[in-house]
């Protein structure tokens, strides 16, 4: 891909990644991030940029996906690439029993993949629905039968669910005899010779076939083993809410008691105040009286003299 730049203020700005960053953003995200990355440009005096970005079309659900499960995958992805193209050239050269071998193979990779690109799906918030489920289906398979849409899809912009063939599509006619059609009889050695490559071409499309076919059983296993990982991660992550739940109502019930304990020790000291008045009122009267008892006995004295 030759992606487009322009510089300005020393930053380069590559309009093709941005792109495939849009097509990568959820449809009900698009229009706006859209108009977000093209208003940028225009700031940025890349206005042939801007309008570029500005036309993107908003892909559907199932396109979305399948654009994820491209940027998600990578290595996965080229693999399925490559695995078409073998299945295209090896296609017109298999008899019924290998066809009938190879369509189930083909199911079998076409449902791993497509399993793994709703979970990214629903990773980034959104679950496919089953209408959606079997136009991303549709699409993968169109990517196996058909060069043209294998090569939309691995530019990652789709815009819309791909249709696939009612067969299998070469890149350039097949030179092989398709199944169920006549053809004149070639010379002897040269039917041999032809033979003997379909037969070598056969062999080497199932080796490619059967590492295409362990690779996505690889993939399978490491979605299994992410989805036990992050089902570890979730319930460690619900034990950890419990626990500073219990923690915050043990702090609750702390601050209730810690609030009732202020309110009776200001009870307290407000009644100790109280009782230190009237121990200081009832010692001043004391005292009063004890002089009173005191002057009237000298008093008594002095008369008795």
């Amino acid at each position: 891909m030759n992606a487009r730049k322009g510089r300005r203020n020393g930053a380069v700005h590559d309009v093709e990644a941005v792109l495939d960053e849009l097509y990568t953003t959820p449809p009900s995200d698009f229009v706006a991030r859209r108009e977000t990355l093209a208003a940028a440009a225009k700031t940025d005096g890349r206005v042939d940029d801007a309008r570029l970005i500005h036309a993107a079309r908003r892909p559907t659900l199932a396109a979305w996906a399948a654009n994820l499960l491209l940027r998600s995958q990578p290595e996965e992805s080229r693999q399925f690439l490559e695995l078409g193209r073998a299945l295209r050239e090896a296609y017109h050269a298999l008899d019924a029993a290998e066809l009938k071998e190879l369509s189930a193979q083909r199911r079998q990779v076409v449902a791993t993949l497509s399993r793994q690109a709703a979970q990214h799906a629903l990773d980034a918030g959104h679950r496919l629905s089953e209408p959606a489920r079997q136009d991303l289906e549709a699409s993968l398979r169109a990517v196996l039968a058909d060069p043209e849409a294998a090569d939309q899809w691995a530019g990652g912009r789709l815009v819309t669910a791909l249709t696939p063939p009612s067969e299998f599509r070469p890149a350039t006619a097949p030179t092989a005899q398709r199944p169920g059609t006549r053809s004149r009889p070639a010379p002897p050695p040269a039917a041999q010779s032809s033979k003997d490559e379909l037969a070598e071409q056969r062999r080497a499309r199932q080796k490619q076939l059967a590492r295409a076919q362990e690779a996505a059983e690889a993939a399978a296993q490491r979605l299994r083993e992410e989805r036990a990982r992050r089902a570890g991660a979730d319930a460690e992550l619900q034990r950890a809410r419990d626990r500073t739940e219990q923690a915050r109502q043990r702090i609750s019930v702390i601050e209730e008691q810690l609030q009732q304990a202020r309110e009776e020790f200001q009870q307290a000291e407000n009644e100790q105040q109280e009782a230190e008045e009237h121990s200081q009122t009832a010692a001043d009267a004391l005292a009063e009286a004890e002089r009173e008892a005191h002057d009237t006995a000298q008093h008594i004295r002095r008369m008795t003299n």
